[in-house]
């Protein structure tokens, strides 16, 4: 049987060909994409100290996934004492050390999620909360919440995008 390009099974035969050669460059891709969005878990001295079944952060891609954070002093891992103010600053804090160690900072954040003990302090909360960022605010959930880690006032994890 004498195949040339008019014949439609040459063209049917030729097709297969480039979509298993298209297939298989994709997959050689995808495989190559993966790896680079490996998922790296990263920890502290003092998660890993206390032994926390969490990690600090994860990053995955241009994704950095952080832990939610209390307001503790990372030396003593105690929650600073005074209430929602000197909480939510600390609680700031311990997000920004988290950004900085990636070569981040608060305008890196996407999402934040609050959790809060006391919905009445939301006011309180909130203009320590504004005065952390400068140039927009991140998108952000909140709940109340009845039985923090530690009896804290407030908890706060978040997403950043790595450029």
């Amino acid at each position: 049987m004498n195949l040339n390009a008019h014949h439609p099974l040459s063209l049917g035969f030729l097709t297969l060909i480039l979509l298993i050669k298209s297939t298989s460059s994709f997959s050689t891709e995808m495989t190559q994409s993966t790896e680079k969005i490996k998922p790296k878990f990263m920890t502290n001295a003092v998660i890993e100290k206390l032994s926390l079944p969490f990690s600090e952060a994860v990053k995955v891609g241009h994704t950095l996934y952080l832990s939610g954070q209390l307001g503790a002093d990372p030396k003593t891992g105690q929650l600073v004492s005074g209430g929602i103010v000197p909480e939510t600053h600390q609680t700031m804090k311990n997000i920004q050390a988290t950004l900085t160690k990636n070569g981040l900072n608060f305008d890196n954040l996407i999402k934040c999620t609050v959790f809060i003990n006391d919905i009445k302090q939301w006011p309180a909360f909130n203009q320590v909360y504004r005065g952390y960022f400068k140039n927009h605010f991140p998108a952000r959930s909140a709940l109340g919440s009845n039985g923090l880690a530690l009896g804290a006032a407030l908890e706060i994890e978040c997403i950043a995008w790595l450029p």
